[in-house]
């Protein structure tokens, strides 16, 4: 069984680094092929059901907290912020690089990170062309905030992780926000020094008036039809209620976030025919994130119904010197570095973290804790060439990928090691 296993994994990874399938469809297919291979037969049904059983609340959650944000985002909340920012910032290069990490740690608690690139990118760019800056430190400073504050629970690698390793997401989120924080006051004092470099190259100088250095390219236009600034307050008291909702444990969280979401919908877009626009406007994504949540709960169920990934656990054992196995939580730490750089989140964390929390649980270590550590090397993740972010933002500058590696490889390594370090010293994964 854990040949066969492994071979599962090694196949599902294969397949979609190289393309040859969707995650979704590998996540289902590779497992029943496998399945049939181990002589499950029958007894697949019952694997799968228990499997999509158990993910059903991240993917309910994931699915109306999407939903949810993209309606804030479409009825402006975040306009008076953008503006007040900007205002703020003036053609000061230092006030300009603080305020861009503030953006763009505040506009990632929609857990989409298009959306953070979009809103940061608009309203910064023209003022870093006008005075010279250097564009790609708008990059660095959104990778820096955006995979601190993506751990949020309807985060990508949050919700990951915890349906792979059948853990409570708000469990797996709240012991990582001391770490998280630690991680955002890096995040600002690179942006601080980032400002500073930026104001003696420059030569700035209070009063100075700074001129146009060089011609941008063309942004995409917001679409500001949907904007109801008059519900400005309503809409931040009502996320204001959720988040106190979420943190007072006053309901399941996939309870709070469709309730939240219907109260959003009728309050900005009361009309039938507004609601239905605006579901089907951000339907592909919620569809898309259900899809794969449910997906990795057939890949899930199969894994750990069939006996594979206890095999695989203990041939993995087996090659760990027993010195090492109480620390496979910093283990896992330190290995996602390379891993989530080469390997796509949907194979790190559906093939390989449920093999490293098995081998962990051999020596006595918490599932949660390995479930936190794999997910500490997400600012190296986010200049990966596997993702498609990075070629957002890249075509947004007018920048070249491997520049933005270049830029931004280093601190984004040294933002990792402090988040690990967080992590390690509020015990988060120990």
């Amino acid at each position: 069984m854990a040949w066969i296993g492994f071979g599962m994994v090694i196949t599902f990874m294969t397949l979609i680094m190289t393309r040859r399938l969707s995650a979704v469809v590998a996540l289902i297919l590779v497992p029943v092929a496998f399945g049939l291979l181990a002589g499950l037969g029958s007894d697949m049904g019952g694997m799968v059901m228990d499997g999509m059983r158990q993910v059903a609340p991240i993917a309910i959650m994931l699915v109306f907290a999407i939903l949810l944000f993209s309606i804030m985002y479409d009825a402006g909340l975040f306009e008076p912020l953008v503006k007040s920012i900007t205002r703020f910032a003036g053609h000061d290069p230092l006030r300009i690089a603080l305020a861009t990490a503030f953006l763009g740690a505040v506009t990632s608690f929609d857990g989409d990170g298009t959306s953070t690139v979009l809103i940061v990118v608009t309203a910064f760019l023209p003022v870093y062309l006008r005075i010279g800056m250097n564009p790609l430190i708008i990059a660095l400073l959104i990778l820096l905030t955006n995979t601190m504050i993506n751990i949020i629970p309807w985060g990508g690698p949050t919700a990951r992780v915890a349906s792979a390793l059948n853990l409570d997401v708000m469990e797996v989120f709240w012991g990582l926000i001391p770490a998280a924080l630690i991680g955002l006051v890096y995040a600002t004092g690179m942006a601080w020094w980032l400002g500073l470099r930026e104001r003696k190259r420059l030569g700035w100088e209070p009063g100075k008036n700074m001129l146009m250095s060089e011609a941008g390219g063309k942004l995409p236009e917001i679409d500001r039809s949907h904007q109801r600034p008059k519900l400005v307050w309503v809409n931040l008291i009502l996320m204001l209620g959720m988040a106190a909702a979420m943190g007072t444990g006053l309901a399941p969280l996939p309870v709070v976030m469709v309730v939240t979401f219907a109260l959003a919908l009728l309050i900005n877009y009361p009309r039938l025919s507004q609601q239905k626009e605006r579901i089907a406007a951000h339907a592909e994504n919620a569809v898309t994130v259900a899809t794969l949540i449910f997906s990795a709960g057939v890949f899930t169920g199969i894994l750990t119904g069939s006996g594979m990934v206890d095999a695989m656990s203990e041939s993995f054992v087996g090659i760990i010197p027993d010195a090492a196995g109480e620390y496979m939580a910093l283990i896992t730490a330190f290995a996602s570095l390379p891993f989530t750089f080469f390997v796509s989140n949907d194979a790190y964390f559906f093939g390989i973290v449920p093999i490293l929390a098995a081998a962990g649980a051999e020596y006595g270590v918490d599932p949660i804790h390995i479930a936190r550590a794999s997910m500490l090397g997400q600012p190296v993740h986010a200049l990966s060439p596997l993702i498609a972010a990075i070629y957002v933002i890249g075509g947004l500058l007018n920048k070249e990928v491997g520049e933005l590696q270049r830029f931004s490889l280093l601190p984004a390594i040294v933002a990792s090691l402090i988040f690990i370090a967080g992590a390690f010293i509020t015990g988060a994964i120990y």
